[in-house]
This record gives structure tokens, sequence and C-alpha cells, in this order.
């Protein structure tokens, strides 16, 4: 995971690597919560998720609700394949309110 910080609004922005599973889970939630702790707004770049099981689906859903706690923006990006298919699988595009872009199947 990689953190870049944008001083102007108080935002920063994470790029998640690799897999988002149970093995990760721990790890992953601290690096999620972190920045919600002072950051205005926080965007996540999933690009580079490789695989999502349900423990890397409720880390997000977490730190949907921990942004929404402390009134601060959360944004999910960049959705990779494995991200998408999940997001489709289970309809979540409309909880978590950001745009997404599915390819058409062939």
């Amino acid at each position: 995971m990689k953190k870049t910080k944008t001083n102007d609004k108080k935002m920063e922005m994470l790029r998640v690597e690799g897999e988002m599973t149970i093995y990760r889970a721990e790890e992953l939630k601290q690096m999620l919560l972190a920045p919600l702790e002072h950051a205005a707004a926080l965007e996540i770049d999933l690009s580079a998720v490789t695989e999502l099981d349900t423990s890397g689906l409720q880390l997000l859903m977490l730190a949907k609700k921990t942004a929404q706690a402390r009134q601060a923006e959360l944004h999910l990006v960049r959705h990779s394949p494995a991200v998408l298919e999940v997001f489709e699988l289970l309809n979540l595009a409309p909880y978590f309110g950001d745009q997404l872009v599915i390819q058409p199947r062939a």
C-alpha cells in the first residue's frame, strides 16, 4: 500500500496493492483507517488489487462508515477487475457511491 498526502484539502490517497483478503486483514485495517483520523478526504486506488474476499470487502465498508462518522469523504477509484467482479456480483456501487467503469462482456 502506498500513501500520498496532498496538503491543500487535507486529502490523502492510498493505493492498495495485491490481495485484500483475510490473510492481510489486520495490516489493511490499520492502513485504511489511520488516515481517517486526521484527513478530511481519503481516496483509495484499487487498480492493483488482485483479489477481494469478504474480509477485504468488510474493510472497505468499515472505512466508508468510519469516514461518514467523522464527516470525511471516502472515494474508491480505479477499480481492478477483481474488485469490479465482487462489486457487480453484490451490487455494491450504490453503497459506496463512486462511479464504476464496468467493461461490457463479450
